[in-house]
C-alpha cells in the first residue's frame, strides 16, 4: 500500500495546479481510502480487542511512558504549579477555539448540518466576544459544543475500527483514528491557510494544553501508567470503551474479563 502511495506522490508533485497542502491532502486521502476497505475486513468482530501488533504497539507504549516520566509530567507539575489556574483556563479555550474550524468540517461531512452551523456560531462569537477565544462567552450563553474528528467522520462513513494502535507521543488510538488524526492535521485551516511560524501556534496551543490536562489529572494518569502492574492492557482498555461509547457503538463495547484487574501482576503464577 504504502509503495502505490509514494507512486501516487511521484505521479503528482510535478503539476504545479496545486498548492502543496493540496497535493498532499489528495495522496493522504487516497491512501486513507485504500486503508479503509483493509480497516473494515479487519473489523469482522462484535466488539472485543483487535490487537494483531501488540508487540510493536507494547514498544510504543514503553517509548510513550518514558516520555511521559521524563518530559511531560515533570513539564506538567511545574506549569500548572506556576500558571495560576484562570490563565490554564484561557489557554484550554483558546486550543478548544482552534479546533472549532475542524468540528465545522467534519460535522459538515457526517451529514450534521445543525451541529456544523452552531460550531460556525461558536466560532464566530468566541473569536469576536472571547478575545479570539481566550474567553468562552458561547458556552456561557449555553451553547453546547459538538467536538468532533476525522476519525468519527469515517466511522460515519462505515470505516472500520481497524486494529488498536498506540502512536508514538500521542497515545491509544487505532487504524481508522490515526488515520483521522493524520487528516485532521491536514484540514486544519490554521495548519494551511495561515503562514509561518503562526501557522504552527495551534501545535504550541496543543501541547500547552496538553501540559494543562496532564496536571489537572495527574493522579488518574498515574494510576494507569505506573499504579497498574499492565498499564498497555488499562489503556488500551481505557481508550476502545470510551471511544466506541462516545461513537454510539452499542452493539461493539469493548470485552472486558470481568476477573481482569489491572493492579494484579499478570505474571505472578510464573
Amino acid at each position: 500500500m504504502m509503495e502505490s502511495c509514494r507512486e501516487i506522490r511521484d505521479v503528482w508533485l510535478p503539476l504545479k495546479l496545486f498548492s502543496q497542502n493540496t497535493l498532499r491532502l489528495i495522496v493522504l486521502t487516497i491512501c486513507v481510502n485504500t486503508t479503509l476497505t483493509a480497516c473494515a475486513r479487519s473489523n469482522n468482530f462484535s466488539g472485543g480487542i483487535n490487537d494483531p501488533n501488540e508487540a510493536a504497539n507494547r514498544r510504543i507504549h514503553a517509548f510513550n511512558k518514558k516520555v511521559d516520566k521524563a518530559l511531560l509530567s515533570p513539564a506538567s507539575n511545574g506549569y500548572g504549579s506556576v500558571i495560576p489556574q484562570p490563565v490554564r483556563t484561557g489557554v484550554s479555550n483558546f486550543a478548544d477555539h482552534l479546533s472549532l474550524p475542524n468540528d465545522v468540517i467534519n460535522n459538515t461531512l457526517q451529514g450534521k448540518l445543525p451541529e456544523a452551523g452552531s460550531s460556525l456560531v461558536r466560532f464566530v462569537m468566541n473569536t469576536t466576544f472571547g478575545v479570539a477565544g481566550l474567553f468562552d462567552p458561547a458556552s456561557a450563553a449555553g451553547m453546547a459544543r459538538h467536538d468532533t474528528d476525522f476519525g468519527e467522520t469515517l466511522h460515519v462513513w462505515g470505516a472500520g475500527e481497524g486494529a488498536y494502535t498506540e502512536m508514538p507521543f500521542f497515545g491509544p488510538s487505532t487504524t481508522r483514528d490515526a488515520y483521522g488524526f493524520a487528516v485532521d492535521v491536514i484540514l486544519d485551516p490554521f495548519f494551511v491557510v495561515v503562514r509561518e511560524p503562526t501557522r504552527y501556534i495551534g501545535g504550541v496551543a496543543y501541547v500547552v494544553n496538553t501540559m494543562g490536562d496532564r496536571y489537572d489529572y495527574d493522579a488518574t494518569v498515574d494510576s494507569i501508567l505506573y499504579d497498574s502492574a499492565d498499564s498497555y492492557a488499562q489503556a488500551r482498555i481505557l481508550y476502545l470503551q470510551n471511544r466506541r461509547f462516545r461513537l454510539g457503538m452499542q452493539g461493539e463495547t469493548t470485552y472486558v474479563d470481568p476477573e481482569f484487574d489491572p493492579y494484579e501482576d499478570p505474571y505472578a503464577d510464573f
